[in-house]
């Protein structure tokens, strides 16, 4: 019975589509425990208890306030254009478990192993810029539209020195595919990209939290200036959806640099998804401290960040990575 089970397991299909509902059942778990886990560290920071009530240490607060959102009728403006409105949302949501399969959590716990894992990764996560921008123009709202058109500005320029910083690992390790990088910096923790790419793991890091639009780079949302941005019009689930997708975005991205450049599932002692695991939480956690410590900045400020010195840095990093390279071999 245990051979005919394994048998069907290693069958491609059935491989991708187990993958496919594990991957959906961690990003609804994750949802949840990010949302406690970021409330709590806004706590500890400013000095207050953070949710307390509902349940011990206030642990079921995320779980009730899942309930209200799937209680929450769901609004549509009047003059909003309802198939880009409802779309908006479920698009922003859906390429993520594409995103997922490529990545090594563990030396056999790869959903799908891919030799332009990279690209598929960076491809389908980039579908979420063209979600927020339906948002926005969808709603019928000059808020919800001013946001969208940041997050599509913040977006491309953004991506840019992402994918210097990408490229400068792939030239390194000679391949696309995550697992291969992960095994690359396996032998020891000296081994890990992040001694060899230091400029490129921070221009990566930056430009993470920019595409993912979290502080001190939250522009599409700023409260202050926009209420909340391409989501204002949202509630119930719609505004879930969104606020789901962007915990995932961040999982996502906090995974594919433990992968590219702090040695993915291998660690000091016991090679293991545990340490994949620990990486992506620290490196979430990191996000977290940002938001609840850094003011955020101008929009001008944010774009001459990414002109002005990621992209420059992040050419030059390529340049002398590839003139090592070539020297070298």
């Amino acid at each position: 019975m245990i051979p005919m089970l394994l048998d069907l397991l290693a069958h491609p299909v059935v491989r991708i589509v187990v993958a496919l509902a594990l991957t959906m059942a961690f990003v609804g778990l994750m949802g949840l425990v990010l949302v406690y886990a970021e409330r709590k560290v806004a706590g500890y920071i400013q000095r207050r208890p953070g949710p307390f009530e509902v349940g011990p240490q206030g642990i079921l607060q995320s779980l009730a306030d899942a309930g209200k959102l799937v209680g929450k009728q769901l609004v549509r403006p009047f003059d909003a254009d309802p198939v880009l409105f409802w779309v908006a949302p479920v698009l922003s949501l859906a390429p993520v478990v594409v995103c997922f399969l490529p990545m090594p959590f563990g030396p056999i716990l790869t959903g799908m192993q891919i030799n332009v894992g990279i690209v598929l990764v960076l491809a389908f996560s980039g579908l979420n810029t063209l979600a927020l921008c339906l948002a926005g123009w969808g709603s019928s709202n000059k808020y919800s539209l001013l946001g969208s058109a940041r997050a599509v500005s913040q977006s491309v320029a953004y991506e840019i020195p992402l994918l210097l910083a990408v490229l400068a690992v792939a030239f390194q390790a000679g391949s696309l595919d995550l697992s291969e990088i992960t095994i690359g910096q396996s032998k020891s923790i000296l081994s890990w990209n992040i001694w060899t790419q230091p400029l490129a793991a921070l221009i990566f890091f930056v430009s993470l939290v920019a595409e993912t639009n979290r502080a001190p780079f939250d522009l599409p949302e700023a409260e202050s200036e926009l209420t909340a941005g391409f989501h204002t019009e949202y509630s119930g689930m719609g505004f879930g959806l969104f606020f789901l997708a962007e915990y995932t975005y961040m999982i996502i991205g906090c995974a594919m640099t433990s992968c590219l450049f702090l040695g993915g599932w291998s660690g000091p002692i016991a090679d293991g998804h545990w340490w994949f695991l620990a990486k992506t939480f620290a490196l979430l956690l990191v996000m977290m401290w940002f938001r609840w410590t850094f003011p955020r900045v101008r929009f001008d400020q944010l774009l001459n960040i990414c002109w002005k010195w990621l992209i420059p840095l992040g050419l030059v990093n390529l340049v002398l990575t590839a003139l090592v390279i070539k020297v070298v071999g």
